[in-house]
């Protein structure tokens, strides 16, 4: 079993920058493919960014350019740094871990950016 806790939500301004982190228990982290996804008022849950097992990343392209996932095995912890910030980033992010045939969720912070 894997439980997620995200943090680092909060209220930014458009162009700010916040860093998500999502903290994970057990043992297995280094072998999960780990993710962030967020679900805008009345919008579906869209996936933002990805980090696997080894490595490899993959992005939206609406955060491309914008937003880095980065994960620490040391620390059983993925992080999302999130720059120049727009109000339509504006949503619930999710933390979700694959592997070892389950999928996994946090639940959820909320990112508000707004002047």
């Amino acid at each position: 079993q894997v439980q997620l806790v995200e943090s680092g939500g909060g209220l930014v301004q458009p162009g700010g920058s916040l860093r998500l982190s999502c903290a994970a228990s057990g043992s297995i982290f280094s072998y999960l493919n780990m993710g962030w996804y967020r679900q805008g008022p009345g919008l579906q849950r869209d996936r933002v960014a990805l980090v696997t097992s080894g490595g490899s990343t993959w992005y939206a392209d609406s955060v491309k350019g914008r937003f880095t996932i980065s994960r620490d095995n040391a620390k059983n912890t993925v992080y999302l740094q999130m720059s120049s910030l727009k109000p339509e980033d504006t949503a619930v992010y999710y933390c979700t871990a694959v592997g070892t045939g389950k999928e996994y969720w946090g639940q959820g912070t909320q990112v508000t950016v707004s002047s």
